[in-house]
């Protein structure tokens, strides 16, 4: 039987799995997601190839159950970074400076964009844990539109094209002066694409 990690069963699936996330994503920052087994997420990980079996039935499962875990821990952080926060421009402010943080899973790896060799319902499954993110902005921009902070404009056009921006626009990762004017200069077009009212402080 394998030793049991942390105190309970509980613990020791939940530091699994986590272990499998990190390792998953720390090889696809080298290569693509096509070109990884599940024997090199195991040895990455330092578990048995059996052991991922114990948890997820295949590799495409592997990176769902990522992206949730990422996307949730997203939402939620950025839940409570807008609980104090009423005006919807201050809202898009940090929904953007937020976005810039996020480890966005499509941009993450090199090679074949993943869309091109996922399933059908794992890209739908992927979908749906994208939708809780713009679920916030579409929140956002309808409390801008009816207080007046925002131009009138169709929010269904309006969200895919703010998140197209924020998801292909290139940030230093490392903290600086080069990172700092690149979020501004980026959040300063957000808030000129959805007419916003005060730009004073963009």
């Amino acid at each position: 039987m394998p030793k049991i990690i942390g105190g309970s069963l509980h613990e020791h699936r939940e530091q699994t799995r986590q272990k499998l996330f990190t390792a998953l994503s720390t090889l696809m920052e080298d290569r693509g997601f096509d070109a990884i087994t599940l024997a090199d997420i195991a040895a990455a990980a330092g578990v048995g190839r059996t052991a991922v079996y114990n948890h997820f039935a295949d590799k495409e499962s592997l990176l769902v159950a990522f992206i949730t875990d990422e996307t949730e821990q997203y939402v939620a952080t950025l839940e409570r970074s807008l609980v104090d926060v009423e005006d919807p421009t201050e809202q898009l402010r940090a929904y953007v400076r937020a976005q810039a943080q996020l480890k966005r899973v499509y941009h993450l790896a090199p090679g074949p964009d993943l869309r091109s060799v996922l399933s059908r319902a794992t890209q739908q499954r992927v979908r749906e844990h994208v939708m809780l993110v713009e679920q916030i902005l579409r929140r956002i921009l309808r409390a801008g539109i009816e207080t007046g902070a925002f131009a009138e404009q169709d929010i269904d056009t309006t969200v895919p094209l703010v998140n197209a921006c924020l998801s292909s626009r290139s940030v230093p990762e490392a903290d600086g002066p080069d990172r700092d004017r690149a979020i501004e200069s980026t959040l300063a077009f957000v808030l000129r694409a959805v007419g916003a009212r005060d730009m004073a402080a963009a």
